[in-house]
C-alpha cells in the first residue's frame, strides 16, 4: 500500500513505462490520462500489472487511479481520492477502493464509476499524518 502513498514519485523508476493516453473528464473535471506498465527486468514480481492515472488538468494531482493484476485469479480496481491534505509540502489523500469485473478495460472505469456500477470494497486511509516541525 505504501506505493500509492508515494505517487507520483515512484513513476520515475527505471522499469516504469509511461504512455500518455489522452484527455478524459470525470464528474465534470478534465484529466490527463497516463497508462503505466513495467519492464520485466526491474519491474518486480507484479510487472504484468497495468495502471491508469487520471491527473487533474488544473491541480496536477492524481484524483483517480485504476489497475489490473493477475495474482490470486486477478482483479480490476478503481480508486477515487478524497480527504486531500498537504503536510510539510507533501500531498496526502485517502482512497475509496472499488472493484470491477476481471477483464474490464481500465479506460472504461470512469464511466462505470459515474454510473455507480462499481462495487465499493474498502477505504484506504492514511492515518496519523503529522507535521514534523
Amino acid at each position: 500500500m505504501i506505493y500509492f502513498a508515494t505517487l507520483p514519485h515512484k513513476l520515475i523508476d527505471k522499469a516504469v513505462n509511461k504512455n500518455y493516453v489522452g484527455k478524459d473528464s470525470i464528474k465534470g473535471l478534465n484529466y490527463d490520462v497516463l497508462k503505466i506498465t513495467f519492464d520485466q527486468d526491474g519491474g518486480g514480481k507484479d510487472h504484468d500489472d497495468q495502471y491508469y492515472y487520471w491527473i487533474n488538468s488544473e491541480t496536477k494531482k492524481i484524483d483517480y487511479l485504476a489497475y489490473n493484476y493477475t495474482v490470486n485469479k486477478g482483479g480490476v480496481r478503481f480508486r477515487s481520492a478524497y480527504n486531500k491534505r498537504v503536510v510539510d509540502g507533501v500531498t496526502f489523500q485517502d482512497y475509496i477502493n472499488y472493484k470491477a469485473e476481471v477483464g474490464t478495460p481500465l479506460a472504461d472505469l470512469p464511466t462505470l464509476y459515474e454510473e455507480k456500477k462499481l462495487e465499493e470494497l474498502s477505504r484506504i486511509e492514511t492515518e496519523q499524518v503529522q507535521n514534523l516541525n
